[in-house]
């Protein structure tokens, strides 16, 4: 199928412009101003904004965690995902402790390509490195296409890696051109916050808050950067949340190192004092939402070139499942409800309120990932060549979000009302139209597994 896209505001991460779009199949032949090409299709884009579509590199779907599953799925996961004009998402692979890479591999093939809508890649969770682990790591990068290795250092005992398996397996990575990312929290200080405040009776989810302070990312954050300055390993750090692990890292930029840092849209717009709420559940995760002053130092951090991605950490559980925490806050399944907004809150709390530019912002939704994570240029950008994954996007379109308009499988939205400045409109995936008149035409399986190389931003 052949498209041309009219008169679009194009804009990348590094250009701004109005031109034509023409795609045969799923590549971008054409840029230009009216392009002659007739098509099976036209697209009047004009007075909207065209981008590539995004990329986030921080989603759990239907993923097992403290004794339930991830409420999406792959299906509907993915879907949700398209309609808020995010077109590619990598998902963490959970090694369990004792078992092989190869095995939860296949989990989660057999989790996903039937079922996904979207593009999407993996990352690959080393909970239990040991020297066939690591033979394993080399199969991952020059075999599957997985060049990105996740790592905890919070939740002992299901996760969790130490230190000494941390640096070893960094040296794996570098030596064969892969990255480190890590879950960058004090997980043995955490604990001890948590036992301490049940033992006191403070069950409710503001503990949960106060269980994990600054501190504990802080520290954690500055220990993963010295580990990957003795082994020379590039890294990235997931979900940051706070000033203090903001600030280890810029410590870390001025011995030159390559780390890069990672938030989320709810870091950067909710905070703390929901967790005082009722229903404070919905917004328990880990690492918690912070303060003010942290959101501040994380737009500031986007603009100053510390913060390159912004992800979600989507990773959804029904009212009935974080009820499983009435009675006890440790008990309340992590995670929340985020991969449809994420592009619409970038543009409207960033771009709208002169927080970022519209560079700025196809550069942390959509291009560094792809440049971080090896994707780059088949996704991430507009060019010749690339990927047909376009968003054509309303700037001028308001709506408000509701659990009774959101298309994730999850009863409840944690932005209840938010009123948002600007609209996904038509999304393209590989040339195919996916979303249009907010209907999905695309189905279950007609989302790719992206095979990726090496990391290609230079920081």
């Amino acid at each position: 199928m052949s498209i041309l896209i009219k008169n679009g505001h194009i804009v990348t991460a590094s250009e701004d412009y109005v031109a034509d779009l023409y795609i045969e199949g799923e590549k971008i032949v054409a840029i230009g101003k009216n392009l002659p090409m007739q098509a099976d299709k036209v697209i009047d884009a004009s007075n909207k904004l065209v981008f590539p579509g995004g990329i986030d590199p921080h989603v759990h779907l239907d993923m097992p965690f403290m004794g339930t599953y991830s409420s999406d799925d792959y299906e509907t996961g993915t879907r949700a995902a398209l309609h808020g004009g995010t077109t590619s998402v990598i998902e963490f692979i959970l090694q369990t402790q004792g078992d092989t890479l190869r095995n939860a591999l296949k989990t989660w093939q057999e989790k996903s390509i039937p079922k996904a809508v979207g593009d999407f890649s993996y990352h690959m969770a080393v909970t239990d490195f040991n020297d066939d682990v690591a033979k394993e790591v080399v199969e991952m990068i020059e075999k599957e296409g997985i060049t990105s290795f996740k790592t905890f250092m919070a939740y002992k005992g299901a996760l969790m890696i130490d230190d000494g398996q941390m640096v070893q397996l960094m040296k794996v990575v570098k030596e064969h051109g892969g990255l480190v990312t890590v879950h960058a929290t004090n997980g043995d200080m955490i604990d001890s916050l948590i036992a301490k405040n049940l033992a006191e009776g403070n069950t409710k989810p503001l503990y949960h808050y106060l269980s994990q302070p600054e501190v504990t990312e802080a520290e954690a954050s500055a220990r993963f950067c010295d580990m990957l300055d003795y082994t020379g390993c590039p890294g990235y750090i997931v979900h940051m949340t706070c000033e203090g692990a903001l600030n280890a890292v810029r410590k870390a930029t001025q011995r030159n190192q390559k780390v890069y840092v990672e938030t989320c849209s709810q870091y950067l717009m909710i905070d703390a004092s929901l967790y005082e709420r009722e229903d404070g559940a919905k917004w328990v995760m880990s690492p918690p939402l912070r303060e003010k002053k942290d959101q501040e130092a994380l737009w500031s951090g986007i603009n100053q070139g510390l913060v390159q991605v912004v992800g979600t950490d989507h990773c959804p559980f029904t009212m009935e499942q974080k009820a499983m925490g009435k009675d006890n806050f440790a008990k309340i399944p992590n995670g929340h409800p985020a991969i449809e907004h994420r592009v619409e809150f970038m543009y409207s709390e960033g771009v709208h309120q002169g927080k970022i530019s519209l560079n700025k912002f196809v550069e942390v939704c959509s291009t560094n990932a792809a440049k971080i994570f090896g994707m780059y240029p088949r996704k991430g950008t507009i060019a010749i060549g690339s990927d047909a994954d376009i968003v054509i996007f309303d700037p001028n379109k308001k709506h408000r979000i509701s659990v009774d308009t959101h298309h994730m499988n999850c009863d409840y939205s944690g932005y209840e009302g938010w009123e948002v400045q600007g609209k996904t409109e038509t999304v393209l995936l590989r040339g195919m139209v996916a979303i249009e008149n907010e209907k999905c035409l695309l189905k279950a399986g007609d989302g790719k597994f992206i095979p990726r190389g090496k990391s290609s931003l230079v920081i």
